[in-house]
């Protein structure tokens, strides 16, 4: 006889530790908008993309997505969060708006691809979810809302944005080395409150 083929894990919902590190990447990225910023043209090298890249590595889809949404909403509700002391609805309708609303993309598909990894994060690997996710996902929105708004050429755009390149390829490296470095040494659980569905059924 046949063994019946083994249950599914699945994950609902979210817990109280799962808020609260949702909190603590938010606010993590508050921190990465202060100190540094280099106004570079309408849109500045900040380490902001630092904390976009990390936060989904870490915390997974789910989480790291819900991580950036709950730093964009309150700097929507007005608190000074964005080089600058910026805040508001101005900095989401400006230059600026194609990328972070590209943050929340780009942490959607780095989160995505960083969770096929598990339970074994490996620095190369991440590194390339960062670039695909941190990188090219949000230039390809943000570079084009640029455009628009600024009024400038698309490709004159796209030229002006290699500036971010070395720096961005620095944090995608950075990000990733922490990542696998926390992993090896403290493996985050996944999202929500385990639970199994029976082999076959997908409810």
């Amino acid at each position: 006889m046949p063994d019946a083929p083994a249950p599914r894990v699945r994950y609902r919902g979210l817990t109280a530790r799962d808020i609260a590190l949702i909190g603590m990447f938010a606010a993590l990225l508050a921190v990465l908008s202060m100190p540094f910023s280099i106004p570079v043209g309408p849109v500045p090298v900040t380490l902001q993309t630092l904390g976009v890249m990390l936060a989904p590595s870490l915390l997974g889809a789910k989480r790291g997505t819900l991580a950036i949404l709950t730093f964009l909403a309150l700097t929507l509700a007005g608190l000074p969060l964005l080089p600058g002391g910026r805040g508001g609805v101005a900095p989401f309708l400006g230059p600026t708006g194609g990328y972070l609303l590209g943050w929340v993309v780009g942490a959607l598909v780095i989160g995505l691809l960083a969770q096929r990894m598990m339970p074994r994060y490996r620095f190369w690997a991440g590194f390339g979810a960062n670039i695909l996710g941190g990188m090219a996902v949000i230039y390809l929105i943000g570079i084009p809302w640029t455009a628009v708004v600024v009024g400038d050429g698309l490709l004159a755009t796209a030229y002006a944005a290699v500036v971010f390149l070395p720096g961005d390829l620095v944090k995608a490296a950075l990000a990733a080395a922490i990542a696998s470095a926390v992993y090896r040494a403290y493996p985050i659980p996944p999202a929500g409150t385990r639970g199994t569905v029976e082999a076959g059924n997908g409810a």
